[in-house]
């Protein structure tokens, strides 16, 4: 089924198109949430946390922006993060700290810095941007990139180190 298709059968019918899209798109939500989730209870506690939410912003979706597949494992990772935080703040039993309050100037500094990164990354090669994704985006272990990849966890451990001064060199970060 297309984006479209699937968006056309949840305007018919919301159950009916949610249940066609997690059908589909389980194994991918599953996938990304397990990346960042170790524990199995909290990456179901999770898994449901983003069919609720997918089923109140599905109508926010736009194709313009972006593939289907793109925005929902944006949802899944962000899903996925929060609860991390969420479990690491009971844990720790510390109140949870108010967002960091960011000037305008501070906040175009951070836009530009985030957008020169991207297009940066945008530049590698396929190979080394999947594992920059995976590794730092997915949070995915370098055993599991390696594994999935068919590379040795030395290649991708080095292609890390190189990938990381690359970029450091680009970005001007400093050489330490």
């Amino acid at each position: 089924m297309t984006d479209t298709e699937f968006l056309e059968r949840f305007a018919q019918s919301r159950s009916r198109g949610i249940e066609d899209l997690l059908r589909q798109y389980s194994p991918l939500l599953r996938y990304v949430i397990g990346g960042v989730l170790r524990d199995p209870q909290d990456a179901e506690d999770c898994f449901s946390e983003v069919s609720l939410a997918l089923w109140q912003k599905l109508d926010s979706f736009d194709p313009e922006k972006g593939s289907l597949s793109a925005w929902l494992t944006a949802i899944a990772r962000n899903a996925a993060l929060n609860h991390l935080k969420a479990r690491l703040r009971r844990e720790k039993r510390q109140p949870e700290e108010p967002p960091e309050v960011l000037t305008p100037e501070q906040e175009v500094l951070r836009w530009e810095r985030a957008e020169q990164l991207r297009d940066t990354v945008a530049k590698l090669p396929d190979l080394d941007r999947k594992i920059f994704y995976r590794r730092y985006y997915y949070l995915q272990p370098v055993s599991q990139i390696a594994a999935e990849l068919g590379l040795s966890q030395r290649a991708v451990e080095g292609r890390l180190y190189r990938l990381r001064n690359r970029l450091r060199q680009e970005l001007g970060g400093d050489d330490t």
